[in-house]
């Protein structure tokens, strides 16, 4: 996340919100919107043109977003301001699955397993729940411990960040930055455990466990780049589609569409057209289940239409996706099937495996599909994370 990014992004977004979200909005007397979204489905939720990335992090934090969708008839021109979004959403969901690993962990360390066989009326584990005032005010005289609590976790990463030979000194400054997002992002309960057991000699075992998913959480967080650029990608292939179509409408006749559509001029009069007739490129990005939905958190769907759908059969098949005027494939499959000469193929294949290996490389389960309606020419592209 370089720090000359633009603290505004400009982009039309749906954005849909958990019950939480809603209830919190609502009491604020804000009024909520009812949208149809592409795939048909009406939600309540809000609306933005201009919002700051850090509101949009600290939204899906408290766990008030179900759902993010954009829809544009060319991205070319909002590239950077897509690639940020998708950015800031896969490193929130990054942040909220280390705070829970690291309870996990937690719970499981020697020190707290043997507070718990001493307290048994005061268990601390999966199910222990505290509420935010209760632990505030257990928290407020503790800063200095949990001060040196970070600088005791972070000290021995920090040392070998420096003394990587392989980092460029960008390269450091960024894990070193990213190291600190992680730890200030770090919950509440967690610091509770922190500081209970701070004095306690099986402190070590708990700042090595979190010092190891530290570890672990900024390797995986290098995915969150390459899926930034394979959703640009894919943005831009089912853009790219569209204004083919488009071209071959207007210009009847003319056998090299290619080199028309690279025209400046002749493309920019072709978006207009496509948005006069609000035919439109979405993407969604569904966020794993709520609090309540265990084992489902940390999941990310993204989802690509090139058009939106007013069909309830298509609907119910993507839903279904046994319906037999589906074309059901991994989007490596897809790429390879497209016509030749189509630009950006071979492009989109080499961004896939990059995906594919670093995914594989730091445990994301990552799948692919597109699903094919021949009757509406819709093409329904689905990215599947699982961190």
């Amino acid at each position: 996340m370089g720090s000359d990014k633009k603290f505004i992004l400009e982009l039309p977004l749906k954005v849909i919100l958990t019950e939480d979200g809603a209830s919190n909005f609502i009491s604020h007397n804000k009024k909520l919107l009812r949208f149809k979204l592409a795939d048909n489905v009406e939600e309540y939720g809000i609306s933005l043109n201009k919002f700051s990335p850090q509101s949009i992090q600290s939204m899906i934090l408290l766990d008030y977003i179900s759902k993010i969708e954009i829809s544009m008839s060319e991205f070319v021109s909002s590239r950077q301001e897509v690639m940020d979004l998708s950015k800031v959403i896969v490193y929130s969901l990054l942040y909220k699955q280390f705070d829970r690993d690291v309870y996990s962990a937690l719970i499981q360390c020697e020190c707290v397993r043997k507070h718990n066989r001493a307290n048994p009326t005061h268990l601390i584990d999966e199910r222990t729940q505290m509420s935010e005032r209760q632990l505030r005010t257990i928290l407020q005289n503790k800063e200095n411990i949990i001060q040196n609590t970070r600088r005791a976790i972070l000290d021995p990463i920090w040392k070998s960040i420096m003394s990587n030979k392989d980092y460029s000194s960008e390269e450091k400054n960024i894990y070193l930055l990213m190291s600190e997002k992680f730890m200030n992002r770090l919950g509440l309960m967690n610091w509770y455990i922190i500081t209970l057991f701070a004095k306690n000699e099986g402190a070590t075992e708990m700042y090595v466990t979190i010092r190891n998913l530290l570890s672990a959480y900024m390797e995986k967080s290098k995915v969150a780049e390459y899926i930034s650029v394979m959703v640009m990608e894919l943005a831009l292939n089912s853009e790219n589609t569209n204004i083919r179509k488009e071209a071959s409408n207007m210009y009847h006749g003319i056998d090299d569409i290619d080199s028309l559509i690279f025209d400046p001029e002749v493309r920019a009069k072709i978006v207009q057209e496509l948005q006069r007739k609000h035919e439109l490129v979405f993407i969604s990005w569904k966020l794993g289940g709520g609090s309540s939905s265990i084992g489902k958190q940390g999941r990310l769907s993204i989802t690509l239409y090139n058009k939106d759908d007013e069909f309830q059969e298509v609907k119910e098949n993507i839903e279904s996706a046994k319906s037999s005027n589906t074309n059901k494939k991994t989007l490596i499959d897809f790429y390879r099937e497209l016509p030749d000469g189509q630009e950006g193929t071979d492009l989109g294949v080499y961004y896939l495996s990059y995906l594919d290996d670093a995914c594989k490389k730091v445990n994301v389960k990552f799948e692919s599909l597109v699903n094919q309606f021949s009757a509406s020419e819709l093409t329904v592209i689905n990215l599947n994370f699982n961190f």
